[in-house]
């Protein structure tokens, strides 16, 4: 078994401000960078470059949240005129697209009111939405360049946030990798995900963290896919350590989801490192644990339990499905997760970067902001 490697302690706490280039960044942006090191708590928003992390095949699945979004039968269509954001998160998101789906004047907005909200931190699911100088064949059409990715981070730090990358490495969510997600595992996937792993981090500039992803590695979330495969056992706690050595290696502290300890929790804080960062998702609207059943309980009841264990978090929640997740969410957390491991939240919308969503996604940064300032 890979021998973990204490992960070193000032990462953590050091400040983004100091490892950012000042130029071309103006001075509120600064002061932005430099309260946000300081307090060391993230407002964070998920936002998805790439949208093939959810099925393998063009054909719209039947997600219990999005039946009431399809109105026809071949919303699966490329030219499909979708009527609500629903089924514009139903066409983009839950089927597989070979082409980009992100509009700029959407993504713009996005960053634009996540920034006067004062949210510090834009997660990017990378995926296959970007030409990769290691491997280009896995983009897709109009995949951004790595020239314009690093214009959209500069972009980013100039309206005073942190962008971090995602590559979400879970068997269930890695359709993005194109034929080497049917390399599972092997020699070859190995190199391809060593390869992108060290070239985001250059892109990146070495960022104080990459997301591996890691969730839902269950034959169920693959129901509707082509090719269906998960790690099992030793095998998923292998790859795992893989993707974080060979983070770690370049001095970036790895992060995931935590939504595997739901399912293996003695095994899990068995095995699961210190040093990587747990995202532990909750998207309901009830927070009493007394008044709770399975599986929502188990759900909630994990932020306690990687307290009790020890763990760093960055607590998950976002109207995906209601509008007062969020408060609720930065309600409990603080209350139950001590100060020094409590790193801070994120806010996870679920949507696809486009026009007819946008709204939607401005009332996911409004409640991440009213959330901010009613308990901060």
């Amino acid at each position: 078994m890979t021998t973990r490697r204490d992960f070193i302690k000032t990462l953590t706490s050091a400040g983004v401000a100091g490892c950012i280039p000042e130029l071309g960044i103006s001075q509120p942006a600064l002061n932005l960078l430099k309260e946000s090191a300081t307090s060391n708590l993230i407002w964070a928003n998920l936002l998805h470059l790439s949208t093939n992390m959810w099925e393998d095949n063009p054909y719209v699945s039947d997600h219990s949240l999005l039946k009431d979004a399809i109105n026809a039968h071949d919303v699966y269509k490329d030219d499909y005129k979708y009527t609500n954001y629903k089924e514009a998160c139903a066409w983009a998101m839950r089927a597989y697209r070979p082409y980009l789906i992100n509009e700029d004047k959407t993504w713009d907005s996005i960053l634009k009111n996540m920034s006067e909200s004062g949210m510090n931190m834009v997660i990017i699911d990378l995926g296959d939405a970007v030409k990769y100088d290691s491997h280009p064949e896995i983009a897709i059409k109009n995949a951004w360049t790595i020239d314009r990715l690093k214009a959209e981070i500069q972009k980013i730090r100039s309206l005073g946030m942190e962008p971090i990358p995602k590559l979400n490495f879970a068997a269930s969510h890695d359709a993005w990798l194109g034929e080497y997600s049917r390399m599972l595992s092997t020699r070859q996937y190995y190199s391809v995900c060593k390869d992108l792993i060290n070239e985001v981090i250059e892109i990146f500039e070495n960022p104080r963290f990459l997301h591996l992803g890691m969730d839902e590695e269950t034959a169920k979330h693959q129901r509707r896919y082509d090719y269906v495969v998960i790690r099992q056992n030793d095998q998923w706690w292998k790859d795992l350590y893989f993707y974080v050595d060979e983070t770690e290696k370049r001095g970036v502290r790895p992060w995931v989801w935590s939504d595997d300890g739901w399912r293996h929790p003695e095994l899990f804080f068995k095995k699961m490192p210190k040093s990587v960062i747990q995202s532990n998702w909750y998207y309901d609207t009830e927070f009493d644990l007394s008044k709770m059943s399975e599986p929502s309980l188990t759900y909630l009841k994990f932020y306690d339990d990687l307290e009790k264990y020890g763990y760093d978090q960055v607590p998950t929640g976002g109207n995906w499905t209601n509008d007062t997740n969020m408060e609720d969410t930065v309600k409990y957390c603080k209350r139950v997760i001590n100060p020094d491991r409590l790193l801070g939240f994120m806010t996870a919308p679920w949507l696809p970067n486009m026009d007819i969503c946008l709204g939607r996604h401005l009332e996911a940064i409004d409640q991440i902001k009213i959330a901010k300032n009613k308990y901060y």
